[in-house]
């Protein structure tokens, strides 16, 4: 248990949806990266952006050891668990990272829902002409998936990040 879990807070870092919409009490939130990983679009959703017979695509983080992925760290206090394990469980699972939070250069430890290769949703790599066209007649609960990702590139503009794997999918999706 880290010092700031013991203090009754934590801190979570979005990279997808938990960018652009926080449904949840925050009591700081700062632009952060990790270390080692990559946004890619490899996770079904049955839940949000689909169904269980037609499932959308929604991103999960990919171990990749020269990368950095940039989002938003927020540091909760441990009640919101409850509602985060319940809007991320399609095969999320909370995993360890370290985050740094890009004004200040600070480190700390924290936590991030990534959905591992093995979960009962992962819908793996395609390329990237199948991804958009999935992603595109995709539908669900929380909307369509287009709108998911077009919400999701905004974001991530909005936090000065330049990931191709998602403004690549946004330009097919727009052509």
């Amino acid at each position: 248990m880290t010092e700031t879990e013991q203090n009754g807070s934590a801190w979570v870092f979005g990279y997808g949806s938990l960018i652009y919409k926080v449904d949840f009490p925050v009591l700081e939130s700062h632009i952060a990266s990790i270390q080692g990983w990559q946004r890619r679009f490899w996770q079904g959703s049955h839940d949000h952006r689909g169904t269980p017979e037609a499932p959308g695509r929604v991103v999960t983080l990919i171990s990749s050891p020269d990368s950095i992925c940039k989002g938003v760290a927020y540091r909760v206090s441990h009640d919101v668990f409850e509602h985060l394990d319940h809007r991320e469980k399609n095969g999320y699972e909370r995993v360890p990272v370290n985050i740094t939070l890009t004004k200040a250069g600070d480190r700390v430890d924290g936590i991030t829902y990534s959905a591992a290769q093995d979960n009962h949703a992962f819908l793996g790599p395609a390329p990237m002409a199948e991804l958009a066209a999935h992603i595109s007649r995709s539908r669900g609960p929380s909307g369509s998936n287009t709108d998911y990702l077009l919400q999701l590139a905004d974001a991530l503009r909005e936090i000065g990040e330049q990931d191709e794997h998602i403004f690549e999918l946004e330009a097919l999706l727009n052509s």
